[in-house]
């Protein structure tokens, strides 16, 4: 048996009709920038998340750096994250000419632990990026509590998290702007790539909007130092197809997960499941756990067909292109023991129970004969 991370090829015979209809419509009306299409999902997207804005971009990492920007974030400030998570988090900040400061993560969520946040904070801090990182929710309250206290804007990377909630309140609603991508592995995915951020601030969507255009309004008249970052009208008609679906997708993917952790819980002297944590909404863009020989262990399983993925094997305060930060080995504990241990396994909505009856009869195999 053959197990991909993730097969988008069921989803697509299902809404391949109304794909290539709505893709016909854009073709036809021969409006190919920032047309209907992507006013529909702006618009569509920001209700999801109870927020009042929707600004479609050109994929998830300009959604960090064009709110960045949109924020006042500039050379000298310092921003707050974490280091386990994707590249463009930290990216986006020193593309706006800021400092990433790291601060350690929980070891049970991987999300950035709001209890070291404070002690991070200094007087060119401007901001806190927390990830809400494979689909679950950052504790907010504590994170939201500070920044309020030393007057910082919050920017929630929700890249992997369009759809999940936290105590009631979703994901998107909680920070200053939202930042969600639209890659095809994601839980609302397009065919290519595409962006958006959302947000509450009618002033702040209004210089997103001015950003993403080349910093022009009206048309060649350049008030900021934008860049061309839109989202383009062919992957929001197909989003839009897409998006009614999000909320069962996600609530399969929950199903998914709870059958992985049940097979899995005889192993639970070699690994660790995911937590949900209390008041959380999960979505799991992935199902990641915790386990002993990591690496032999996908090897094992690549050998027997199937496909894991270990996000992320260097924390951001060890990649070669921020020696310059200053961090060590040792600064980040927690990030660094997850980086040696996080392995995720196969998840997407069509999942079928005889595949992950068969990726954990083999992890289990795996640990048995060992």
């Amino acid at each position: 048996m053959n197990i991909p991370m993730l097969d988008l090829s069921e989803q697509y015979l299902e809404l391949k009709n109304d794909i290539l209809k709505t893709l016909d419509e854009v073709m036809t009306s021969s409006r190919f920038i920032l047309g209907d299409h992507v006013k529909k999902l702006e618009a569509d997207v920001a209700s999801l998340v109870n927020a009042d804005f929707g600004v479609g971009v050109g994929n998830g990492s300009d959604a960090l750096h064009i709110s960045l920007q949109a924020c006042g974030v500039t050379s000298g400030d310092e921003v707050i994250t974490t280091p386990f998570t994707f590249f463009a988090t930290a990216g986006a900040i020193v593309r706006a000419g800021a400092t990433p400061v790291f601060v350690d993560i929980d070891p049970v969520t991987f999300n950035l632990d709001p209890l070291k946040v404070e002690g991070a904070i200094t007087k060119r801090t401007k901001a806190i990026i927390p990830v809400h990182i494979y689909g679950q929710s950052a504790d907010m309250d504590p994170i939201i509590e500070i920044a309020k206290k030393h007057h910082l804007y919050i920017i929630e990377d929700a890249a992997q998290a369009i759809g999940a909630k936290y105590k009631s309140k979703m994901i998107g609603e909680l920070g200053h702007t939202a930042c969600f991508s639209f890659f095809p592995t994601k839980n609302l995915g397009g065919y290519g790539d595409g962006g958006m951020v959302v947000t509450k601030d009618e002033d702040l969507a209004e210089k997103m909007k001015v950003i993403r255009v080349h910093g022009s309004k009206p048309k060649y008249y350049h008030h900021v130092l934008g860049y061309n970052s839109r989202l383009d009208e062919m992957q929001a008609a197909i989003l839009n197809v897409k998006l009614p679906r999000l909320s069962e997708w996600n609530s399969l993917r929950r199903e998914k997960a709870s059958l992985y952790t049940e097979l899995l819980e005889p192993l639970k002297e070699f690994i660790s499941t995911p937590v949900e944590a209390e008041g959380n909404y999960h979505v799991f863009h992935q199902y990641t756990l915790r386990v002993k020989k990591r690496n032999e262990l996908q090897q094992y399983l690549k050998d027997q067909g199937i496909a894991t993925m270990i996000y992320y094997p260097v924390p951001l305060h060890l990649q070669p292109v921020f020696r310059d930060l200053g961090y060590q080995e040792g600064d980040f504990p927690e990030a660094e023991k997850a980086s040696k241990e996080a392995i995720s396994l196969p998840m997407f909505p069509e999942l079928k129970p005889e595949q992950q009856q068969y990726v954990v009869e083999k992890i289990s195999r795996f640990y048995n004969r060992a």
